[in-house]
């Protein structure tokens, strides 16, 4: 087994741990009201989306979010919240370096004594949730599932289903030449990051979407042979057009971040067959550290 696939099938002891830890962890974390911008980098961005939707959603304050190194933070922020597995990633120290005088700072990292939470006033740390891969799976959906407790949101359907993506039969997929992603709300970062998960194990032809883009151009690549997998329900007039195309599709049924950990499976699967180590991805490291 890698230690990709044997970092996926701990999820549920993960999920399990860290909402038991929501406690001691929450007084680190946004408080409602507060002006907070999310900065993250590759599939940790893809977290912030989710976690950033879902936060102004449950109407708790205005939640922006960049890539690091794009973030505008000369704006009036009560709060930055970095993540990032590693806290060594070059673009988040930047970052966190440019942090306006009196905007306080919340790491969320795997690595307690990393640079950039000593860069930072408040930090939650995830030891047991980080990984010997390159390739991210068990800390990015431990931590967004700690995020959404947070919020006062329901999880007990995705503690549930978790177990139930570990079996979801994967046919249809290991077979596609190509495969699209798509999501609605916050999950639209959760097709992010399951495209990201496929292109970075197994080098595949993947694309995300909304679902609701995917009608204006991106449904045109959709064709028998190919896939497309929504991380929830579609309507009816979307459905129909795909199956139309004559590409498979498969309409989550689980809580969405289950759905990513059936696809990080797909992920490992699909490297297996094309004879790629999923724990070690060409041209990946497991921080993004720069030059000066």
């Amino acid at each position: 087994m890698s230690h990709t696939l044997d970092e996926i099938t701990s999820q549920p002891a993960c999920w399990a741990r860290v909402l038991r830890e929501l406690p001691d962890h929450a007084p680190a974390l946004p408080a409602p009201g507060e002006r907070v911008v999310v900065i993250g980098c590759g599939t940790s961005l893809f977290m912030a989306q989710s976690y950033a939707r879902l936060r102004e959603d449950a109407g708790q304050g205005v939640t922006d979010v960049f890539p690091a190194s794009e973030a505008k933070l000369d704006r009036p922020y009560d709060r930055v919240l970095a993540m990032t597995r590693s806290g060594t990633t070059t673009e988040i120290l930047d970052a966190l370096g440019r942090v306006r005088t009196g905007t306080r700072v919340t790491t969320i990292t795997a690595v307690a004594d990393s640079p950039a939470a000593r860069a930072s006033d408040d930090v939650v740390c995830l030891p047991y949730a980080d990984e010997v891969s390159v390739v991210q799976t068990r800390f990015p959906t431990t931590q967004l599932l700690l995020l959404r407790a947070h919020l006062g949101l329901p999880v007990e359907r995705a503690l549930g289903d978790v177990t139930r993506a570990l079996a979801e039969p994967l046919d249809a997929f290991v077979t596609a030449s190509q495969i699209s992603f798509l999501g609605a709300d916050w999950h639209v970062g959760l097709a992010n990051e399951a495209a990201l998960k496929v292109r970075e194990a197994a080098a595949w032809w993947t694309e995300s979407y909304s679902a609701m883009e995917y009608r204006h151009g991106p449904i045109a690549v959709a064709a028998p042979g190919r896939a497309v997998w929504s991380l929830a329900p579609l309507d009816a007039d979307l459905v129909s057009r795909i199956e139309a195309t004559g590409a498979f599709l498969r309409q989550g049924a689980l809580d969405p971040l289950a759905e990513l950990v059936a696809i990080q499976r797909l992920a490992v699967e699909l490297a297996e067959r094309a004879g790629r180590d999923p724990d070690r991805p060409a041209h990946l490291t497991r921080s993004v550290v720069l030059a000066s």
